[in-house]
């Protein structure tokens, strides 16, 4: 997203460059970015709780010594945090997390996290800066409405800092048994498939159909209260899901490819934040 794109009045780009990211605050709960080891840390032990010890992923030896979810990307990518100051202003008060990389990062690896599920050429080819997120995840104590607005509008800050275009990630629904979802993946393709020009599709060896049943015997109401809240949520915004769905099998999911364009976002955030922004740079 370049400059020219912000709101009338609004803080530039470089304005939030100079200052860098801003811790955002709802009450006792903030979101920031982690700045050190410990938080990164923290962040990791959280995925672990939630991932294999309440959701049911299957960890490797190493996983399970250690009692952290870690993997490759975590060295490049940021660590967006929320953080209860009741608790504590530091790795100790961490209860939420989100994994953002950019394409910068993902090209120290060499490939995006999602590439290993989805052909995502369509994205990778775009004429724009891209964001992936995933990993994200909320203490079970915290799982109300305001910590994940604290994450949205800490995602909407960074996408303006960093100028991204689109963000784009794989969200999961529980379980890797798509017939037990069949009206949750028909919904999603038949009301939210990507246009042509942003569609990924699952790999062909990994692609599982989300055209499980008639569109129109779904009852849409109830369908879309069964979509975990992170899909509601890019859903909301405007999202968009791939072609396929993919069977993840290491964290008992069964995934989709979400992507939204950063202006739906910001757009929606933007009068939600602004203010809050403007102190905390102040």
């Amino acid at each position: 997203m370049s400059t020219d794109q912000l709101p009338s009045g609004s803080l530039s780009t470089l304005d939030l460059e100079r200052k860098g990211f801003p811790e955002l605050r709802g009450g006792n709960l903030s979101v920031r970015i982690a700045t050190t080891d410990d938080e990164r840390d923290a962040a990791q032990a959280l995925r672990y709780r939630v991932f294999y010890e309440e959701m049911g992923a299957h960890p490797d030896a190493e996983t399970l010594r250690l009692k952290r979810d870690i993997d490759e990307f975590d060295a490049v990518a940021d660590h967006l945090l929320v953080i209860d100051h009741a608790i504590a202003s530091d790795a100790r008060g961490v209860v939420g997390t989100y994994r953002l990389v950019q394409g910068d990062a993902a090209a120290k690896i060499g490939r995006f996290y999602s590439a290993s599920e989805y052909d995502i050429s369509p994205l990778t080819e775009f004429p724009g800066r891209l964001l992936e997120v995933g990993r994200s995840c909320v203490d079970k104590d915290y799982r109300g409405r305001a910590a994940m607005q604290l994450l949205w509008r800490g995602i909407a800050s960074y996408i303006f800092l960093h100028r991204i275009d689109v963000l784009f990630g794989c969200a999961s629904l529980p379980g890797t048994n798509p017939d037990s979802i069949a009206n949750e993946l028909t919904y999603l393709y038949h009301n939210h498939l990507a246009p042509p020009a942003l569609r990924v599709k699952a790999l062909p060896e990994r692609r599982v159909d989300m055209l499980r049943v008639d569109p129109h015997s779904i009852d849409f109401r109830k369908t879309l209260a069964r979509l975990p809240p992170l899909i509601k949520g890019y859903l909301r915004l405007g999202g968009y899901v791939g072609d396929g769905a993919v069977i993840d099998p290491q964290f008992n999911t069964t995934d989709v490819a979400v992507l939204v364009k950063s202006e739906l976002l910001a757009d929606k955030y933007y009068r939600h934040y602004e203010r809050r922004l403007r102190d905390a740079l102040d």
